[in-house]
């Protein structure tokens, strides 16, 4: 009989295709038959040819077998589109063999050329690797061209061999690094398309646009008529005929000509039926600023999905709900549909914010600073549009040199991650994250579990992976974008102070140093070029003191001479104005220092005065930052030099080991979570970690106090008796632990255990006997599945005292070579390794590698929830797992390639979080 499964509802999905619109991929259900018959019926007759090999067949059949399926030897995907949610690509496998499966696709003819067949092909190879196929087979036509490019392009490795009248292509269901960069590849181009519609519409409607200009909807439109927009704009309001001197028209689907960007500025419970209004009129892009959804409770929710629901039946995108609007500076476009009376400069700063209310302040810190920016967008509740869709599109922008971003959540952490990873290479970001309270730790029971909880800990590791900078204020971030945007990289942390005043130096150089940065002394060539002009009081180390007399024409000559001097990586000058000197010209004076300045020595200004910045900073070409007080300075260019040595770092590969044992670790844990999910047992821990190679003491499993004794015996050595009993999480804190025992004392010490134990309200159901590890360096490494940022691995100071001394390095999986290294090297207790006061050196190496196939375990079985090694025993050369727990439990599906946030009326509803 064959094997039928229920509706895999995880494996529904929204993915955007190549042009940025939106579709619905979901497994094909009994009562398709209808659905997939008009779609075979919709296709060209070359199309069906191609699919079918004639044009003559029988649709009906075909359809009817379509539809049969049991989704495990008999499975089939459609892809959906429109508000009907029409069938618009049919993809299925049969199973021929047990680890083989032969498959055939269509694709509708509008729909071809968009990535659709590429996307079947990654779903249903998926699907049917969930279910141990691991070869697909295809016939095709030789004519077929199209379907050859679907092959190429998905990155699957294939091979093509030619029988009479059709070519066959045979290829592997597994998911392949290559594969997996195809598509991510995909999401690029469809992000960067569906950005387009929004920064670059050729038309915008303003729903919703009001005569008075003191309202929001009236300031939108406003706005966008006097930033001269390169483009029409329509007001669409039923109510008046005239908005603003423009002729209005009742609904968007009067609007004369196209609308590619619609606005909306209505009631929040009149959104969802002008959104459909503008689906029928072919809008690419909707931008709510309407509040009144999610952010309101349970009602608002319900109304958020409905709008989604509606833009993704209509292929349209969406921005918001609840945000500010957008902007794109571009001189050609100059868009600006938000409600800020300040415009803000052209520049190359590219600018998110999760929040709406912020967005007014953020454009005019902007200009305030002289900051230009490219584009600015505000999400709002991210129910579409987000984050990491903006990164894929500033990646791309030429416009675009630095990326700003306010967020208050992640929809998809590992996504952002593997984005911003890339995009640091060639673009910095700098982010101001909400949520450094522990208020959201996690409740666990294993010491990583509580280390990795305390904080957003697992945030700070996100961000130094990926070389994202990271700054506490909104102002902090500003600051660093005025360096970025106007100023070099500096190529290390050596610092050039220049200053009129020796208090303000003094305290650049503690700001400095307390940020990591060096000020060193300056050489004594260096200061005789600065001693033939100043006078003699002044001082000429480092800082530059040169005395409260300083000209503006000191000011560029001690510039100039410090940045020269191949031992300084910036310079940072300071200006008090004191009775004689005016800040304008010392402004202008170091202007003209910059001109002339090393091309890879960056220049901050501090100009301690209540007049604030001199507009004579910035001139044709040079633009230099400045800050009112030396420690903001201090602190810009520290993340700076952290963000350039990341840079020049090796990007790190994700090793992979030979030797290990993926099939087998799976048949362990998949016959644990038979019994239920939680701790595995000791034999189940050791046959788990034996697996992926990693070094655990030798042991023994024994039954009672004889038993021990007699496993003891058996390792001729000192042993450690450990009791066993789920009940008890920390065996030492029950008297459940004793170590360096003989193998004639084992007996009475399990005896005596047994009571303890007891005691304290547990039952030992066995022991554990261990052959003792000689002295060493103990560490913990440990992991807790986070259910946003997935494996959240934990490195530090080890044994007993683990929680207590809080020494811990943290980083999200996978790891690469280089992660391991410097989660193992950040470590405050690091030289006990590295032989501590005449200590042997300890084999660094070894938890390296440890490190690395914990994380291929975790990465390649989701199931493992939590895990304690600990401790790890690092000797002088190798290291040994003394004591371990892995906790396991049913993971979530994980949502299928290229997923987006699923609309929560849809049976996967909050199963897949957004892109």
């Amino acid at each position: 009989m064959v094997e039928r499964r229920s509706y895999s509802s995880h494996r529904e999905a929204d993915v955007a295709l190549r042009d940025g619109s939106t579709v619905h991929v979901r497994p094909v259900r009994e009562g398709d038959r209808d659905a997939l018959l008009a779609f075979l019926e919709g296709l060209s007759e070359g199309s069906r040819a191609l699919r079918f090999f004639s044009a003559a067949t029988d649709l009906a059949a075909a359809a009817e077998r379509g539809a049969d399926v049991d989704h495990v030897d008999r499975y089939g995907l459609v892809v959906t589109a429109g508000p009907d949610q029409a069938v618009v690509a049919h993809a299925m496998y049969e199973r021929t063999e047990p680890r083989g499966a032969e498959i055939a696709l269509a694709v509708a003819d509008r729909f071809q050329g968009r990535g659709v067949g590429t996307i079947l092909l990654g779903h249903l190879a998926e699907a049917a690797r969930e279910v141990g196929i691991e070869t697909f087979r295809a016939e095709t036509l030789p004519r077929n061209h199209r379907m050859l490019e679907v092959f190429r392009e998905s990155g699957f490795p294939y091979t093509v061999r030619a029988e009479p009248g059709v070519l066959v292509v045979e290829f592997s269901t597994s998911i392949t690094p290559r594969v997996f960069a195809r598509f991510e590849a995909r999401e690029r181009v469809a992000a960067a398309s569906a950005m387009r519609a929004f920064l670059w519409p050729r038309s915008v409607a303003v729903i919703g646009a009001s005569r008075d200009r003191a309202g929001i909807a009236g300031a939108v439109f406003h706005n966008l008529l006097i930033s001269g927009f390169n483009g029409p704009v329509y007001p669409v309001n039923p109510n008046t005929e005239v908005v603003q001197s423009v002729a209005a028209v009742a609904s968007v689907k009067d609007v004369p000509g196209p609308v590619d960007l619609a606005v909306l500025v209505v009631p929040a419970q009149a959104v969802v039926d002008v959104a459909r209004e503008c689906g029928q009129k072919g809008v690419r892009g909707l931008v709510v600023i309407s509040a009144g959804f999610a952010e309101t409770g349970e009602e608002g929710r319900a109304r958020e999905r409905e709008l989604l629901r509606v833009c993704r039946e209509a292929g349209m995108r969406l921005i918001g709900p609840n945000c500010f609007g957008l902007i794109n500076t571009d001189p050609g476009v100059r868009l600006n549909a938000t409600f800020s009376p300040v415009y803000p400069e052209h520049g190359q700063v590219g600018f998110m914010s999760q929040s709406g209310a912020l967005g007014l302040a953020v454009i005019d810190h902007a200009r305030a600073l002289g900051l230009g920016l490219s584009s600015f967008v505000s999400v709002g509740n991210k129910a579409d549009i987000s984050g990491n869709d903006l990164l894929h599109h500033w990646e791309a922008d030429p416009a675009t040199d630095v990326i700003l971003l306010y967020l208050e959540s992640f929809g998809n952490p590992r996504k952002f991650a593997r984005i911003s990873r890339r995009v640091s290479r060639t673009k910095p970001i700098v982010v101001v994250k909400g949520g450094r309270s522990g208020a959201g730790a996690r409740a666990t029971t294993s010491h990583t579990g509580a280390l990795i909880a305390a904080s957003d800990i697992t945030v700070d590791a996100l961000f130094r992976q990926t070389g994202v900078i990271r700054t506490d204020t909104l102002a902090e971030m500003f600051d660093v974008a005025s360096l970025l945007a106007n100023q070099p990289l500096p190529r290390g942390p050596r610092v050039g102070i220049v200053t009129n005043a020796g208090g303000p130096g003094i305290l650049c150089a503690d700001a400095c140093e307390a940020e990591g940065l060096e000020v060193p002394a300056l050489d004594g060539t260096t200061q005789r070029k600065l001693g033939a002009f100043l006078p003699a009081e002044a001082g000429l180390g480092n800082p530059v003191d040169m005395v409260a007399s300083a000209s503006a024409e000191d000011y560029r000559r001690a510039i100039e001479v410090v940045a020269a001097e191949g031992g300084i990586d910036a310079v940072i000058a300071i200006f008090i104005p004191p009775l004689v000197t005016r800040p304008e010209d010392v402004a202008a004076a170091i202007r003209e220092a910059a001109k002339g300045m090393p091309e890879h020595v960056p220049l901050l200004t501090v100009f301690m005065s209540s007049r604030g910045t001199p507009e004579e900073l910035r001139g044709a070409g040079v633009r230099i930052p400045s800050y009112p007080f030396p420690e903001d300075a201090a602190r810009a260019l520290a993340r700076a030099v952290r963000y350039g040595d990341w840079k020049q770092k090796p990007e790190g590969a994700v090793p992979s080991f030979e030797d290990i044992d993926r099939d087998r670790a799976a048949s362990i844990i998949a016959s644990a979570l038979a019994k239920g999910p939680g701790w595995l047992g000791p034999a189940e821990v050791a046959d788990l970690l034996s697996c992926y190679g990693m070094p655990l003491a030798e042991w023994r499993l024994a039954e009672g106090p004889q038993g021990a004794a007699e496993a003891a015996a058996e390792l001729r050595d000192r042993v450690a008796l450990k009791a066993v009993t789920p009940t008890l999480t920390h065996k030492t804190e029950a008297g459940g632990v004793r170590v360096g025992l003989a193998a004639e004392d084992v007996r009475r010490a399990a005896e005596e255990m047994t009571v303890r134990v007891r005691s304290a309200g547990h039952t030992v159901e066995r022991f554990l006997v261990q052959r003792m590890v000689p002295p060493g360096v103990e560490l913990l490494v440990g992991v807790v599945h986070d259910p946003l940022f997935g494996p959240v691995m934990a490195c530090g100071a080890g044994g007993v005292t683990a929680e207590l001394m809080q020494d811990v390095a943290v980083r999200i999986t996978p790891l690469t070579e280089i992660d391991a290294g410097e989660m193992i090297r950040s470590l405050k207790t690091f030289p006990l390794l590295e032989g501590y006061r005449g200590a042997p050196k300890a084999d660094v190496r070894a938890v390296e590698e440890i490190l690395l196939r914990l994380s291929s375990l975790v990465e390649a079985h989701a199931e493992v929830a939590e895990m304690d090694l600990n401790p790890v025993v690092v000797l002088s050369e190798g290291a040994s797992i003394v004591d371990a727990r892995i906790r396991v439990e049913v993971p979530a599906p994980r949502p299928p390639l290229s997923a987006r946030r699923t609309p929560a009326s849809s049976p996967a509803a909050g199963r897949i979080r957004g892109s």
